[in-house]
């Protein structure tokens, strides 16, 4: 059994979706996470801001403050939204988790807690660039991101019809759909910035629907899964 930690960016999306907490997901989620900790895992979950950042990020630009608000504000709304929804994970996994939230990917923490929760960091990307760099602090090969998509497509699922799943994309192919830019609140399957450094430090990261617990238990285990792999 690996003693290296299994990093999960953890989409905000799924702990609380626009439509209000999905408390059946969360305590199916929790029973997961807590069976591959008996089974000797460890883990990093690294949390999302999802719909609550981007609700705190409209309002503020609908509010149209002239020049006061730049994108650092914005972001910074969006790290803050990470580290409720953070906190919010750690007191659902009790004393499994690491006492404090990790808001630094690039400081290791010393702790004998199973998981650790962890937040967004700073301005300028998204915390699927904070699971990369905790990725590279703690030696591990692979970011699993879960969702609310069931694949990377070759057209936005939300905007167009007719869409096809990529199941396996290069980083090349993948970076050349999401482009280089990063801006507050953005959207993609896995950020641009973050996918600049895991494509550099060589790591793969695994696409999934977070709903699809099996398949998120197959993904954990190194199994073939429904999603997508970037590499």
């Amino acid at each position: 059994m690996p003693h290296n930690h299994t990093i999960i960016s953890l989409g905000g999306s799924l702990v609380i979706p626009k439509t209000g907490f999905d408390f059946s997901f969360l305590k199916k989620f929790r029973k997961l996470i807590l069976d591959e900790v008996g089974a000797g895992r460890r883990f990093i979950l690294i949390v999302g801001g999802g719909a609550t950042a981007r609700a705190y990020q409209g309002a503020l630009r609908n509010l149209e403050i002239p020049k006061q608000v730049r994108d650092d504000k914005l972001d910074w709304l969006g790290v803050y939204a990470t580290i409720l929804n953070a906190q919010f994970v750690r007191f659902l996994f009790g004393n499994h988790a690491h006492r404090e939230i990790m808001t630094n990917p690039t400081k290791k923490i010393k702790t004998s807690a199973s998981i650790i929760i962890g937040a967004g960091w700073k301005p300028g990307c998204s915390s699927d660039y904070d699971a990369v760099l905790a990725a590279k602090t703690y030696g591990a090969r692979e970011v699993i991101n879960i969702s609310n998509i069931d694949y990377v497509y070759d057209k936005d699922p939300t905007k167009f019809k007719h869409t096809k799943p990529l199941p396996v994309l290069t980083w090349k192919e993948y970076r050349a759909m999401v482009g280089e830019k990063w801006y507050p609140g953005s959207n993609a399957p896995f950020d641009a910035v973050a996918s600049k450094t895991a494509d550099e430090l060589g790591l793969a990261v695994k696409i999934l629907r977070g709903t699809n617990l099996s398949e998120v238990r197959k993904a954990i285990q190194g199994e073939k899964f429904r999603g997508t792999v970037l590499s």
